[in-house]
């Protein structure tokens, strides 16, 4: 599991770093500074959570079903709330309307929070000292 939640960190922190440059230096002549600031908005989600996810392989104790679930909280979360910002952030320059898909959005949230939530359960009722 460890490895997994590592590779997953990996991969999402180099998203977010490619995705940050794009939105630097390729989307601002595409899309409106309101849309290439919520486009930020998930990209800086996902690095947190990137970092959240390297945190999570690496504290010492946490029982692997409880990994597992942060797990499965935050890759879930991370897609649902990230990756709709970054279509409702392009929805200006497609045919789709990513706006019918926003609904997702907060769902994403809640995940992400449920994510902090348990893990911080687990650390309050595990015997790490």
């Amino acid at each position: 599991m460890k490895k997994t939640i590592l590779i997953t960190a990996s991969i999402f922190g180099f998203l977010a770093v490619a995705l940050g440059a794009f939105g630097a230096h390729g989307l601002e002549k595409l899309v409106s500074p309101e849309a290439v600031n919520t486009f930020e908005t998930g990209v800086r989600y996902q690095m947190y959570h990137a970092i959240f996810l390297f945190v999570l392989a690496l504290i010492p104790g946490i029982k692997e079903q409880a990994q597992r679930i942060v797990y499965g909280l935050t890759v879930i979360g991370v897609v649902f709330f990230s990756f709709s910002i970054y279509l409702l952030a392009l929805n200006s320059i497609t045919q789709f309307e990513f706006k019918t898909i926003g609904f997702i959005t907060p769902i994403g949230g809640t995940l992400l929070l449920g994510a902090w939530g348990y893990l911080g359960y687990q650390l309050y009722s595990s015997k790490i000292k």
